[in-house]
């Protein structure tokens, strides 16, 4: 059974995942959880939606978002990917990422309005 089976995860919760859509070869990457608590912990959900995050800061658009490695508990900076928010099935989740602090609403909130910039709906 995996760990997503044996605990609800949570609104900013870190974990990782392997996107079927990765290359073969692709290592797993780390998702911020970003459904609300409702969807989360309904349970017939079997989808919620995750925001990707990579280490790759260099590359960045109006979509991403940095998140410090103080703030999250993760070993680098990230960016989260805003312009990239999917719909994931929550068996897909491997586990959460170890040492990892949730992102504040604060931040998921930023990152919502970030996804309205990538739709072209700011303003």
């Amino acid at each position: 059974m995996t760990a997503a089976r044996e605990k609800l995860p949570q609104r900013g919760e870190i974990w990782w995942m392997q996107f079927p859509t990765d290359p073969p070869g692709k290592s797993r990457r780390p998702v911020i959880v970003v459904s609300p608590y409702g969807r989360n912990n309904h349970p017939r959900a079997t989808t919620l939606l995750a925001i990707p995050l990579s280490t790759s800061i260099h590359k960045l658009t109006p979509g991403h978002l940095i998140l410090r490695a103080g703030e999250t508990g993760l070993r680098e900076d990230s960016a989260a990917l805003a312009d990239n928010l999917c719909v994931v099935w929550r068996n897909d989740l491997i586990e959460p990422v170890q040492g990892h602090r949730p992102v504040s609403h604060t931040q998921i909130c930023r990152l919502a309005s970030l996804v309205r910039i990538a739709m072209g709906c700011a303003g």
